[in-house]
């Protein structure tokens, strides 16, 4: 009887041995730093008198001062906005392509499809930082081969790396990178699509972009609710970019983003409360924004299977 209890017990037991790796991990890793953070945030440090000797800065209890002081500070709700232009050209028009793109290798006419779909696909394997340098010195006029034409063929040369379109040349990079592992995504549920319902309706006479609009983008609908919402998550948390940037051009500050923000109050001013108060804010944007659009994307799906 003792023999088969503990058989039993170990047989009860053997899941939860097989999650504690990854539990330890997860406490490690996420959990545990996630809790630093938010502890940090809610100190601050109180220097006495010239800063100078053993205990004239203590950690002290600050509260909520650090974030009231955070959604105050114009440098990071500008951040926030230039993000949500940013995010404003990016998002559509990747999703855009990689839609176009991912139902035109679905076709039977396409020619050279894995190599095609490889050419889309390979500027997502390059590293932000090298693909940003790339285009940042195609972007300088004087080193940009595309001026060089420019100028032969008399045209204008505008400064894509000053003002308004610094947006467009940010952009640029997100989407040159991104489009294709959006695209990847959509071909994948493409072909997941069976064959006899083409066939249904190529007998029924629709044509291919009538089974590209009426069958195919609505059976996709939810690689599309997934790639907008990995987008919108990239969108917020835009960094790489125009920090690589940064150094070629002025119209990049070192707060032009939230992270960047967050980045130069942790090591630049060395101000790790602030930071972590400013991170944990952009976290919890984050949550509530990915949290509301998806509640509404499956809203949206109940309605339809209602009908």
């Amino acid at each position: 009887m003792t023999s088969a209890r503990r058989t039993s017990y170990g047989v009860k037991g053997a899941p939860y041995a097989f999650l504690l790796p990854a539990v330890a991990l997860f406490t490690l890793l996420f959990a545990l730093p996630i809790g630093y953070a938010v502890w940090l945030s809610l100190h601050k440090v109180r220097v006495s008198g010239l800063g100078l000797g053993a205990g004239a800065r203590n950690e002290v209890w600050a509260g909520l001062e650090n974030y009231t002081d955070a959604l105050t500070d114009s440098a990071l709700l500008d951040g926030a906005l230039r993000v949500v232009g940013y995010g404003a050209i990016v998002v559509p028009v990747m999703l855009g392509l990689a839609l176009v793109f991912a139902l035109m290798l679905d076709t039977d006419r396409v020619r050279l499809a894995p190599f095609t779909r490889l050419a889309i696909f390979l500027p997502y394997a390059i590293p932000g930082v090298v693909a940003a340098l790339l285009w940042g010195f195609l972007y300088l006029p004087d080193v940009s081969p595309f001026y060089y034409v420019l100028n032969g063929l008399g045209l204008p040369q505008p400064d894509l790396l000053d003002g308004g379109p610094l947006y467009l040349a940010l952009s640029n990079i997100a989407v040159w990178g991104g489009t294709g592992f959006n695209m990847i995504v959509i071909y994948t549920s493409l072909q997941a699509i069976p064959v006899e319902v083409y066939e249904a309706a190529k007998l029924d006479g629709a044509t291919p972009l009538q089974i590209a609009l009426k069958i195919k983008i609505p059976m996709v609908a939810p690689s599309l609710v997934l790639t907008f919402f990995f987008s919108i998550i990239a969108t917020l948390q835009v960094f790489s970019e125009p920090t690589t940037l940064k150094p070629l051009t002025n119209s990049v500050s070192t707060t032009w983003s939230p992270l960047m923000k967050v980045y130069q109050d942790a090591f630049g001013k060395g101000d790790v409360y602030a930071a972590a108060a400013e991170a944990a804010i952009i976290a919890v944007v984050t949550l509530v924004l990915s949290f509301g659009f998806l509640r509404a994307a499956n809203s949206g799906t109940k309605q339809e299977e209602a009908r």
